[in-house]
């Protein structure tokens, strides 16, 4: 369906990105501070993006997602052009505040496609995404071994993505907001918002270090090969895949119930592979990891969008959640200056208290 297509290609570039980045340092000659400043304009660029496009595309979902769409395919093929990294820092800028753009259109017209036709979707249309970071970077390993330059395979990714795009129209939602209540508690909604908003962006923190940092640990306090090492992210991102469709698959299942898996399963399984004495108990980490963090975000999401029809709730989780990823890599690499990369990890597992305090204040 379009929703899957569209939050799979997304997912393509990210996974190809990772994969090359080593050569984009390379021909740009470019050192690692500042190959990470270049990196850092993504965040820059995607946070104003989403506040303005949660107030444009409310209503008008299908349309919103087809030009965010559009306009990231043309963004990923700009990356394929920079000569230099004053070039690339803007490149990244756009590439962020589009990803950013397409983040909320593609939640806030699965929101509206939930309500409209009753079906449960943010889990499979979010499953897709790790899927295809796990399929793309290595096929992108594979492209740059056989010689096939950096301009290539981002021309190819934004071909996939623009493919992606011309799904869109068949996606069939209403048009308008619906009228307003007279009763809508603005402060209430701003209130959830800030609340499902900050526990989600508890599970996109170790989300993304996990990414950022599980082969570091692996290969520096492990022991492991570069092959071994660089198998966890995607350990990680198939538990997370799994861990979304076993949900799907089952009766619905409570929100509650999420809090406590997530908590208690995410802060223990991260905990473990920062701790874990050897590579098979740190791979087992991650996997817990992934298979108890993963249905939560878009469980949080799907209860957003039915808790409120105009789309603002939905808006403001997904915007307020995406600080857990501009928050993580600051985070770890200060608690690892202070504790180390191993202890450092493990210390995220506290952040799973506030999930298991949502599953205990939920009770009452």
């Amino acid at each position: 369906m379009p929703l899957i297509a569209v939050c799979a290609a997304w997912a393509v570039f990210w996974g190809s990105w990772s994969a090359l980045l080593p050569a984009v340092k390379l021909e740009l000659g470019i050192s690692a501070a500042g190959l990470g400043l270049a990196l850092s304009a993504v965040p820059v660029g995607a946070l104003p993006a989403m506040a303005l496009m949660g107030r444009l595309a409310r209503g008008r979902e299908r349309a919103a997602l087809m030009a965010s769409t559009v306009v990231f395919a043309l963004s990923v093929a700009c990356v394929g052009l920079v000569a230099t990294p004053w070039q690339l820092a803007l490149a990244m800028l756009i590439v962020g505040a589009a990803s950013g753009a397409l983040d909320i259109a593609l939640n806030l017209a699965t929101g509206r496609a939930e309500r409209e036709t009753g079906r449960r979707l943010f889990q499979p249309v979010h499953a897709a995404f790790p899927v295809a970071v796990i399929v793309a970077a290595p096929v992108t390993g594979l492209a740059r071994s056989l010689g096939v330059g950096t301009g290539t395979v981002l021309a190819g990714v934004a071909l996939i993505v623009l493919a992606a795009s011309l799904t869109v129209p068949a996606l069939r939602l209403g048009r308008g907001l619906p009228e307003p209540s007279a009763r809508t508690d603005r402060r209430g909604l701003l209130g959830a918002a800030v609340v499902l908003g900050t526990l989600a962006a508890c599970v996109l923190v170790i989300e993304n270090s996990v990414e950022q940092w599980s082969v570091l640990l692996l290969e520096e306090h492990r022991g492991a090969t570069p092959l071994v090492s660089s198998a966890a992210p995607s350990v990680y991102m198939a538990a997370l895949t799994v861990g979304r469709l076993v949900v799907q698959v089952l009766p619905r299942v409570p929100l509650r119930a999420l809090y406590l898996v997530a908590g208690a399963g995410g802060g223990a399984g991260i905990a473990l592979a920062g701790l874990g004495g050897s590579v098979p108990i740190s791979m087992a980490g991650f996997a817990v990891t992934g298979l108890a963090l993963g249905p939560l975000v878009p469980a949080l999401l799907s209860r957003a969008a039915a808790d409120d029809a105009s789309g603002t709730l939905v808006w403001g989780v997904s915007t307020i959640s995406y600080t857990g990823f501009v928050v993580s890599p600051l985070l770890v690499a200060g608690l690892s200056r202070w504790l180390g990369l191993p202890a450092a990890l493990a210390a995220l597992g506290l952040l799973g208290l506030p999930l298991l305090a949502a599953f205990v204040l939920r009770r009452r």
